[in-house]
């Protein structure tokens, strides 16, 4: 009689070689646990499972080429004759421009001493019980209340970081919860049918059904849609590298494509971010500087709540507003 390993396919003989060391492993069952585990290891066979997702390598492979076609494309263009009459477009309307750039940045200096969200006068955390507030705080900052308990922000590099770093988690807070928020409400209305309207379990649901993640709705359009965690992870972290890199470079990277922006990192200003041109007029700008923190540190605390909200309902923000209002446990 003969018996097949499943690992390795190797035949292996019943008779007395099988009797004996039948009757060795019966032995060691009662051996120390601790040598029982030792001996399981070692002669614990390991069944090789070399299986390539090759999906996963073509939406890793597209990705790639996703991100990396803006940067060859504005890199072909700046190098290209056009790019360069473009780059030296810029360069001869450069001082006039930079000049028009100093006389905003004068109008909205001026608009910041007579707001009062700005300067001594400003509110503060504790209103008339706050005391004097961090020399570093001196009411330049929009959402300025001279709060800074640890010191934090006293050394000026760290204090411009910080608020680069606040106003970005603040605009993407504010994003955020735009999509939490509109999918449940267009779910619940009626106004549409989503697979799964929990901005919480969404990925869930997407990794877990048949459904193609394809962007924009469009068929096809897919980087990552029907790979794993960490695929998709991956996907993620190549396309914000893109964003990220070009932040970091600075204003001054769009020059090369025909491109000026008056403002700084944070406010770049010019008709790629403002084509309305809503801070044109320096009182509006300042208190829209304002509103934009102040809204923004909102959207942050109210993520708190939506996180919390999940874990214990397991529901989405919108259907725990619903089951709190009057009447709605009766309902």
């Amino acid at each position: 009689m003969r018996v097949v390993n499943r690992c390795d396919a190797r035949v292996q003989p019943i008779g007395w070689q099988g009797a004996l060391l039948r009757r060795r492993v019966i032995g060691a069952r009662h051996l120390p646990l601790s040598f029982q585990a030792a001996h399981r290891r070692r002669g614990q066979q390991v069944c090789p499972r070399a299986t390539l997702n090759v999906e996963a390598v073509k939406d890793v492979a597209g990705l790639v080429l996703f991100s990396a076609l803006p940067f060859v494309a504005v890199q072909a263009l700046a190098d290209s004759q056009y790019g360069k009459e473009l780059l030296e477009n810029v360069n001869a309307q450069k001082p006039v421009l930079q000049k028009q750039a100093q006389q905003r940045e004068e109008e909205r200096r001026r608009a910041r001493q007579q707001s009062p969200w700005f300067g001594n006068g400003r509110p503060l955390w504790l209103g008339p019980l706050s005391q004097q507030p961090p020399a570093h705080l001196s009411g330049e900052l929009p959402g300025d209340y001279g709060f800074d308990p640890a010191g934090l922000g006293r050394h000026s590099a760290q204090l411009s970081k910080f608020v680069e770093l606040e106003l970005l988690h603040a605009r993407w807070a504010m994003l955020g919860a735009l999509g939490a928020l509109i999918p449940e409400v267009l779910q619940l209305t009626g106004a549409t049918t989503f697979l799964e309207d929990r901005w919480w379990n969404v990925g869930y649901v997407k990794l877990t059904s048949d459904e193609e993640l394809a962007y924009l709705g469009i068929p096809g359009l897919r980087i990552a849609g029907g790979s794993g965690v960490a695929i998709i992870a991956l996907c993620q972290v190549l396309l914000m590298f893109g964003p990220e890199y070009a932040r970091s470079c600075g204003i001054a990277a769009l020059e090369p494509l025909g491109i000026f922006l008056p403002g700084d990192k944070n406010y770049p200003g010019g008709w790629v971010f403002d084509p309305l041109n809503l801070s044109g007029d320096a009182e509006s700008y300042e208190a829209m500087r304002v509103r934009e923190i102040k809204n923004g540190r909102l959207a942050m605390v109210a993520w708190l709540g939506f996180a919390a909200q999940a874990a214990v309902t397991r529901q989405g923000p919108v259907q725990n507003l619903l089951d709190s209002l009057p009447g709605a446990a009766s309902t």
